[in-house]
């Protein structure tokens, strides 16, 4: 019987992922491009001839391609919009680099001496912008954007940002990406993207490698430039290196088993002039998620000089007021790290938004009470329940919250809660937390009209979605603190349909208008989308027309 209910819950997992995640679908590939698919000009695919020559001479190499960055620098001294001089200027800074990463060399601790086609000789070194970088040049392995190629579910439009340098990724070393479950400590960027451009002075060359999400211009030779960048490279190289839809899985049916915990993390090195964008994702996602989204934003060079990003990664699986408390704790913890940080705008999606209601709702005692008759210090529970408890059901609105986008949100739940597949997942999540947590206890002190309802567990993430959820309705039930401006996104697959519960009901396919559509809303946009409103040009276009305006 064991063996066999084994078996069962197997095959039931196995549904579950094919419903979840469709076997032929990946969010990034990354393939590898030769130097000669790269090159455009017929000067650069000549130039990388010639160097095929030199396969065991890396340091010549260096010195003919910084012939040609200088021949081409020169020429854009003269005429700076010479557009075929700017990309071989360009092409060559490219291939320096990539010959300074695969070679091994550190010209950061000290020059290297590259013969010139002339018999002199260059000096080549690479000067770190500030102390940060300095310090962590021996820790990440930098090579050219261009050598990349990327396509996959979560990849868009490749646009790079034209100008002078050559964009690169920085990768941190020493790490198994595929085997981290999950996201990056705050302030630990795994992969960057940075530009490099090459000064000359006399027969000595300095490389810098510029932040283009910091910098949009750069000088060469008394003449000014827009900086180039690649937005998208670093973004669809983390998703093609990290396993993140195992991290999904593992979050959504065993958060307490794989340790997943929840996670608040900067895509950026933090200003203080720029406003913090918080991305939640929904169930069973990942931040994953939003990599076309901030690619798309990252693009504009308006978003770039206002706002930085953030994520919130969550195991989906457990109830998600429990999320909620932890990322109100990393969010204290952010302003004690981050004191002058300016006020935060959330943009988040289906689960996301509901997590996000809380944390602009005060709920005082009115929750608490409808599930216990006594305050949390006169039921004796242990300090572990006490404070999970406590704070599942009383909280405050989180100050330093400036706006929220509300996309697609199951903020009434969804009829998919009680569907098969709704309790099909209820049963292949089952009880979210580990038997040392020992959450009968919060369970034995509820009201009698609680305990008539028979649980045994606390409510995971998808019975807590169940339209009538006494959790959902009273949250409902309280305002939105004043003061925080907020909008929606709500698809309809482009059916339309009824707003309220009358067939045909407008819906996304998995979350009704009725579920999302907030009164009070400063905007409300109907995308013609399924539920993943966040991917639609009209959803992203929408989310950059807010931050843009406000």
């Amino acid at each position: 019987m064991r063996l066999l209910t084994q078996i069962t819950r197997h095959i039931l997992c196995l549904l579950a992922i094919l419903l979840l995640l469709p076997a032929c679908s990946y969010y990034s590939k990354a393939r590898k491009q030769s130097v000669s698919a790269v090159a455009v000009t017929a000067g650069q695919k000549d130039l990388y001839k010639s160097m095929k020559l030199l396969k065991k001479h890396p340091l010549a190499k260096l010195g003919l391609y910084l012939d040609s960055a200088n021949t081409s620098r020169l020429q854009l001294a003269k005429n700076p919009s010479n557009a075929s001089a700017q990309s071989d200027y360009n092409f060559a800074v490219a291939r320096i680099v990539e010959i300074i990463h695969e070679e091994g060399l550190r010209p950061w601790n000290a020059p290297l001496t590259c013969v010139s086609g002339d018999t002199s000789k260059w000096s080549l070194s690479l000067k770190p912008v500030n102390q940060r970088q300095k310090k962590n040049l021996s820790y990440y392995d930098i090579s050219p954007a261009d050598r990349y190629d990327f396509k996959g579910k979560l990849v868009g439009e490749h646009k790079l940002k034209k100008g002078l340098g050559a964009p690169v990724i920085a990768v941190a070393k020493n790490v198994d990406f595929k085997k981290v479950s999950r996201p990056p400590k705050n302030g630990k960027l795994r992969f960057y993207g940075l530009t490099a451009v090459i000064r000359f002075q006399g027969q000595k060359c300095v490389i810098q490698l510029i932040d283009p999400l910091s910098t949009e211009n750069t000088s060469l030779d008394n003449h000014s430039y827009p900086l180039a960048a690649d937005f998208q490279a670093p973004l669809a190289l983390a998703l093609a290196e990290l396993n993140l839809k195992k991290v999904e899985l593992a979050g959504m049916f065993s958060p307490s088993k794989n340790k997943v915990t929840a996670r608040l993390a900067r895509l950026q090195p933090y200003s203080a002039e720029k406003t913090p964008v918080l991305f939640i994702h929904g169930l069973g996602n990942s931040p994953a998620t939003w990599a076309p989204m901030v690619d798309y934003l990252r693009n504009d060079a308006a978003i770039r000089k206002r706002y930085q990003f953030w994520f919130f990664s969550y195991p989906t699986g457990l109830p998600y007021p429990m999320n909620a408390a932890a990322l109100r704790t990393q969010l204290g913890e952010m302003k004690k790290r981050y004191p002058k940080h300016k006020d935060i705008i959330i943009v988040a999606h289906s689960l996301g938004g509901n997590i996000t209601r809380l944390l602009v709702t005060d709920t005082g005692m009115t929750v608490w009470d409808k599930y216990y008759a006594k305050d949390p210090g006169d039921i004796p529970f242990s300090d572990k329940t006490r404070k999970l408890m406590s704070e599942a059901l009383i909280f405050k609105a989180q100050p330093n919250i400036g706006r929220v986008i509300f996309a697609s949100a199951s903020l009434r739940g969804s009829n998919d809660a009680t569907s098969f597949t709704g309790r099909l997942g209820v049963k292949l999540i089952g009880n979210p937390f580990s038997k040392d947590q020992n959450t009968e206890e919060a369970l034995a002190y509820v009201r009698p009209e609680i305990k008539q309802l028979g649980r045994k567990h606390l409510p995971n993430s998808v019975e807590i979605l169940n339209p009538d959820s006494m959790f959902l309705n009273l949250i409902n039930s309280l305002p939105i603190k004043a003061g925080i401006p907020y909008h929606t996104l709500i698809g309809d697959r482009g059916k339309g349909g009824n707003l309220d519960h009358t067939k045909p009901v407008s819906s996304d396919g998995i979350v009704p208008y009725w579920s999302s559509h907030l009164d009070g809303a400063v905007s409300e946009k109907i995308i013609p989308s399924e539920h993943w409103s966040i991917l639609h040009p009209m959803g992203m276009a929408e989310v950059k027309r807010i931050l843009l305006k406000y």
